[in-house]
């Protein structure tokens, strides 16, 4: 994933409203948001290395992640041996809360390629990243944004999509369907930044350029899914995810449930 903004405690009606956009190659296999079989959670699924860089839970826990983007002046990333997405699936399976979950996985995290990773446990929003700080952060109510840098990075599609969500959430009176289509709409924006606002990553120039949209359409790469997800402060959860290839819409989904309390 390598979008997301969310509004922690920013709305009555929600404590935490998320919105992502998903870019990855078109050739990776991936299955769209659904309730696995094998795990008690609603994510979509990387199906080459089995994790998901987004999901929820019937018992309110939610976890995304994005990948850290800083390559090398030679082009080789430092091989890792467990996957980033796995951290999202164990999270979302785990009792613990967010603080001790993310206490415990402490000495692990470089075993994973570099990564931002969001944790929730329906109380508390932990912040935590393996190539700046391992200490995990507890965030406050705001609106935050993150791409593949770190958090509120000055990007300017981290900027905009801060300032879209908060537009939309601070002008709507109730968090309903309409307001969901409104916040996937923001997703969609295809628009490349001048250089002189891009960040230097270790990417040419011109994927950087590329990269640097909002929703990205380019050859083989871009955005696979977008994603709303609306935990409401009445234990209700909505999702509704829109999936793409090559920028074409090829599916839409919506999941509604109450989470379970115990």
């Amino acid at each position: 994933m390598c979008l997301l903004a969310f509004a922690y405690h920013q709305h009555p009606d929600a404590p935490l409203i998320v919105t992502s956009n998903r870019d990855e190659y078109y050739s990776r296999p991936t299955s769209a948001m659904h309730w696995w079989r094998d795990a008690p959670v609603l994510a979509g699924r990387d199906l080459q290395a089995n994790g998901t860089w987004m999901g929820v839970t019937r018992n309110g826990r939610c976890a995304a992640i994005t990948n850290y983007r800083d390559v090398p002046a030679d082009g080789k990333v430092p091989a890792r041996p467990l996957s980033r997405g796995s951290l999202v699936k164990d999270f979302l399976c785990a009792g613990d809360s967010a603080e001790r979950w993310a206490s415990a996985m402490r000495p692990s995290l470089g075993d994973y390629g570099a990564f931002n990773l969001l944790v929730y446990d329906g109380r508390e929003l932990f912040y935590l990243n393996n190539y700046h700080d391992d200490e995990a952060r507890k965030l406050e109510p705001g609106f935050y944004a993150l791409s593949n840098s770190l958090l509120d990075s000055p990007w300017p599609k981290v900027d905009y999509a801060r300032q879209r969500l908060r537009g939309s959430v601070e002008r709507a009176a109730h968090i309903g369907d309409s307001e969901i289509a409104e916040l996937l709409e923001n997703l969609a924006l295809q628009q490349t930044y001048a250089p002189h606002l891009l960040p230097k990553t270790g990417v040419s120039d011109e994927w950087e350029e590329i990269l640097s949209s909002p929703f990205i359409v380019a050859p083989g790469y871009g955005t696979r899914a977008s994603t709303v997800l609306v935990m409401y402060a009445t234990g209700e959860v909505k999702a509704v995810e829109r999936n793409f290839l090559a920028g074409n819409q090829s599916a839409e989904k919506h999941f509604n449930f109450s989470v379970k309390s115990g």
